[in-house]
């Protein structure tokens, strides 16, 4: 499976974390909450950002945007919270989400939202070389149009309320508006937890080293031709190693150019835990479609 690493983030909503502790149960990294708008900054940034940083997790802020304010300002706004704290290895994000009334967006296009948010992030770049901007934002804001191309996206769904760590790792990755999500907020119930679809070591090497983009993802093999059950292709070997490295196939189980009855039971096993990529109303699916192809190549091997 996708290996990842588990966060939080945290506002002045919440009270001061226990972060070594966290962090000692597996936690990776922490975000909070450092400023809004053109002038008003978090309570308390200071105290959340300080105890993540003297953790030893990765650590990072956000600003809740005001797309229909001054972009520049609220840029200069951000960087004078987080200044003192911001090095390398620092995470910086603009929270893109529209208020309930819409009062932060009122006025404003799509083309203008996008524009705002190109132009904060470009100031955030500027002040802080070689660290990491990118945008957390809502399947809505993206199928909007307001979010630049090639830019990491931490993005909250929540489709069971509270939730466990584990139950989101199991899940498939979010890919709204087939963007590449990042960093999954999956629930706020008790707090706001977060997955990186990235290893810890992975993630720190990463936040280290920003190339100004998404990180690098893997891309699997193109479908093969002719790969079905019953049928003989060299393809099905490629098959079988893909579905013991993901978990779906037992290792000792012996590598055949033949889709044989193995293979089946494995590509079924890998259907009823990942049923969108099961044909139509079936409940039993030994034959794995090109879709299904790359999403079992990508846990096996997008590490």
């Amino acid at each position: 499976m996708t290996s990842t690493s588990r966060g939080l983030d945290v506002s002045a909503y919440q009270s001061a974390q226990s972060w070594t502790a966290l962090k000692a149960d597996g936690l990776t990294f922490a975000f909070a909450k450092a400023s809004e708008g053109q002038s008003t900054h978090d309570p308390k940034f200071g105290t959340h950002i300080k105890g993540i940083k003297g953790a030893g997790l990765v650590a990072g802020a956000y600003h809740f945007a005001w797309p229909n304010q001054s972009a520049a300002a609220e840029a200069a706004n951000y960087i004078s919270a987080v200044k003192a704290y911001a090095g390398a290895g620092f995470l910086h994000w603009l929270d893109l989400e529209r208020y309930s009334d819409g009062r932060n967006y009122k006025g404003r296009t799509a083309a203008q939202i996008k524009a705002y948010a190109s132009a904060w992030i470009a100031a955030v770049k500027k002040a802080f070389p070689g660290q990491v901007v990118g945008i957390y934002t809502s399947a809505s804001d993206v199928s909007a149009g307001h979010v630049p191309s090639g830019v990491p996206l931490w993005y909250p769904a929540y489709p069971w309320g509270a939730a466990t760590y584990a139950r989101a790792e199991a899940a498939a990755r979010p890919k709204p508006s087939n963007r590449t999500v990042t960093i999954w907020q999956f629930t706020s119930t008790p707090l706001d937890r977060n997955i990186a679809y990235m290893s810890p070591s992975a993630l720190r090497e990463w936040a280290k080293d920003d190339d100004g983009d998404e990180p690098k993802t893997y891309t699997p093999p193109k479908f093969p031709t002719g790969l079905a059950p019953g049928k003989a292709k060299p393809s099905a070997v490629t098959l079988q190693r893909a579905l013991k490295a993901a978990g779906y196939m037992a290792k000792s189980v012996k590598e055949s150019p033949n889709y044989g009855p193995a293979t089946q039971a494995a590509v079924a096993k890998f259907h009823n835990a990942h049923p969108t990529y099961r044909a139509k109303g079936t409940t039993h699916d030994v034959k794995i479609g090109p879709k299904g192809w790359a999403a079992l190549f990508r846990l096996a091997y997008d590490k």
